[in-house]
């Protein structure tokens, strides 16, 4: 709980006006950035940071600290000032914003240690809290989440999935808080002050919702203790503000976004005003509650029990992830599962059936559950989302600020390709090899059995960082033994001759395309290398560069779009060996029809494969 003597108004007053003087500084300094959002912000930033909030200042990352998201990223500067006036950061540090040898980035990334998800992006904020509200729970923990959001935002829709999950799990320590400025980027939003409207919004998504004026400091607090008093269901505090508060010549007008006070008169006038509006006698900062107990430990995982299949049997990829994701779980208390309405296609609801309350359902809105899975990680749990690959694309934007974030986020795609076969092509992801290759620090990981499967669910848990693992719905047989390892970035020559002149490259289903096509190669006399790809970021390029060597030629095979994918990934691995690839991919987008019917048309079958091997 805050402190049991309230800051007093003068102090919080005094502190709110040096976050805008600090914000205008570091923006004038810079030659850029957002001071007049800083500004319309202040009261608030002092109220929750100096007078309701429980963390410690000395360590940002403390388990039981109550948390702040900054979803309205552009108010970086804002969130600095704040992080100085507790005494973390150097108020000389501030000076230093946006340049390339800071820290201190134009919107704040975990390159902090008080940042917990990267935000800027508009509209991702809620959902990273409605995650980290959820990991309070998952710990036992009382710590509290607040999310600090713009009103140009909640345009998003991927804002009101957030909202509808957070009521569903009743999230009485989840409060929102929009500074309602009334002024977007290029002309006002889409309410301005109609905070009546709002409010209506908010309360038909079940929120408990507090009107005030966010320049009124004792509203402030008084609206931060009535949601603290609230059960139940989550707050949002709807605060009326002006953009560029406390500076006459900028207060509540527009043009100004994204605009600094110029050097010289403008920014002298601006600080002049402000510090003129310094109570006298209300020095300092008020002590700030530490949070309710001492940091947890860390947790020592232990051994995910080994695969047990037999050779030659017949288990899909997907399936095998469930039974991987639930023997994770119990070796893990970190890991957490989130699904999106299709737990039982991705097999997920194996993991629910032994850990319910550790398994987050999100219903069908995959960008708040990827931005939930965002919140856990950033916490310390270790997120599975699963659904159908090709679903994965809603959140492509939420999964491009979990790269930036650096989460441990492990991500499942199952449904990929073609191989589906008669669900059609809005179902088949074709393109999410590319989409999440595209991110250099996630890890890309494509099993083809239920080994693997199992191993490289193990793997991705341990990697650090974000893991996206692409699982594909029809039954192939088991091909490894269940000691066999696979150690990311490595790959399987699954057969292998000195008389090879031709290397066959596949990872998921055309793996097993691969492996036909060598016995018909066979029976015409041309000895074929086979690889199984199994991970496509990173690539073992060395092995791929000895096949290309010692065979003469590459052959990738993918269920996948020719841009981006398999092809791209070797070709890019061989090329400074002077090697080409010859690339055999989806061209076209797809029809519905059995998938044997789908590879051969799309020319990802065995038969293809030899055709291609023979065509010299």
């Amino acid at each position: 709980m805050p402190s049991a003597t309230p800051a007093p108004l003068p102090v919080l007053q005094n502190i709110a006006t040096r976050l805008r003087i600090e914000s205008i500084r570091a923006t004038t300094e810079a030659g850029n950035g957002h001071p007049t959002t800083c500004c319309s912000a202040a009261d608030i930033m002092a109220a929750l940071f100096f007078g309701e909030m429980r963390y410690d200042a000395a360590n940002p990352q403390h388990t039981h600290a109550d948390r702040l998201v900054m979803s309205k990223g552009h108010a970086a500067p804002l969130l600095y000032a704040a992080w100085a006036e507790a005494g973390y950061l150097k108020r000389e540090d501030l000076l230093t914003l946006r340049l390339f040898t800071s820290d201190l980035e134009g919107h704040p990334t975990p390159r902090l240690p008080f940042v917990d998800v990267a935000t800027g992006s508009l509209g991702q904020g809620l959902a990273a809290g409605v995650g980290i509200a959820l990991n309070a729970r998952r710990i036992g923990s009382d710590y509290r989440t607040y999310v600090l959001q713009g009103d140009g935002e909640t345009a998003e829709g991927s804002v009101w999935e957030a909202a509808s999950l957070a009521q569903f799990y009743a999230l009485d320590n989840l409060v929102g808080i929009t500074d309602v400025n009334a002024l977007g980027q290029s002309r006002g939003t889409q309410f301005e002050h109609d905070l009546d409207t709002m409010a209506g919004r908010w309360r038909a998504f079940g929120w408990h919702t507090i009107l005030i004026d966010g320049h009124d400091i004792a509203a402030i607090q008084a609206a931060l203790a009535e949601a603290r008093a609230t059960t139940g269901r989550p707050t949002m505090i709807l605060a009326r503000t002006l953009k560029g508060k406390g500076v006459s010549f900028a207060e509540g007008l527009p043009n100004w976004h994204g605009k600094p006070f110029k050097k010289g008169d403008e920014a002298d006038r601006a600080i002049a005003e402000l510090e003129a509006q310094l109570v006298p006698g209300a020095a300092g900062v008020p002590a700030i509650p530490a949070p309710s107990r001492p940091a947890d430990p860390a947790v020592v995982p232990g051994a995910m029990a080994p695969p047990a299949y037999t050779k030659g049997e017949e288990v899909a990829t997907r399936e095998a992830y469930g039974t991987a994701l639930a023997k994770l779980g119990a070796a893990d208390p970190r890991v957490v599962a989130l699904d999106a309405d299709v737990k039982n296609s991705t097999f997920s609801d194996r993991f629910e059936a032994k850990f319910p309350e550790r398994f987050y359902q999100n219903f069908i809105a995959e960008q708040a559950m990827v931005g939930a899975a965002m919140g856990l990680a950033s916490r310390g749990a270790i997120p599975f989302p699963s659904t159908f690959a090709a679903f994965l694309s809603r959140a492509a934007d939420f999964i491009r600020m979990a790269a930036i974030s650096g989460l441990n986020i492990k991500l499942a795609g199952s449904h990929a390709g073609v191989s589906i076969g008669e669900d059609g092509p809005s179902q088949m992801a074709l393109e999410d090899l590319a989409m999440m290759s595209a991110e250099p620090n996630l890890t890309v990981l494509y099993p083809c059995d239920a080994v693997s499967t199992e191993r490289l669910i193990a793997a991705a848990a341990a990697e650090p960082g974000p893991v996206y693992i692409r699982t594909s719905r029809p039954k192939t047989p088991v091909i490894y033994d269940n000691a066999e390892a696979f150690p990311v970035g490595g790959c399987k020559v699954l057969h292998e001759t000195a008389a090879d002149t031709v290397t066959l490259i596949g990872a998921g289903v055309t793996v097993f395309e691969a492996l036909k096509a060598r016995d018909l190669l066979k029976a015409q006399g041309v000895s074929a290398r086979v690889v199984d790809l199994y991970s496509v970021q990173p690539v073992d390029a060395a092995t791929l560069t000895r096949c290309g060597r010692e065979t003469g030629r590459l052959i990738t095979v993918e269920d996948h779009y020719a841009v981006g994918g398999l092809g791209d990934a070797v070709a890019r691995a061989v090329a400074p060996a002077g090697i080409t690839v010859t690339r055999l991919a989806v061209r076209e987008i797809p029809r519905s029809g059995r998938p044997e019917e789908l590879l051969e048309k799309y020319g990802i079958s065995a038969e293809h494969i030899v055709r291609a091997a023979l065509d010299r």
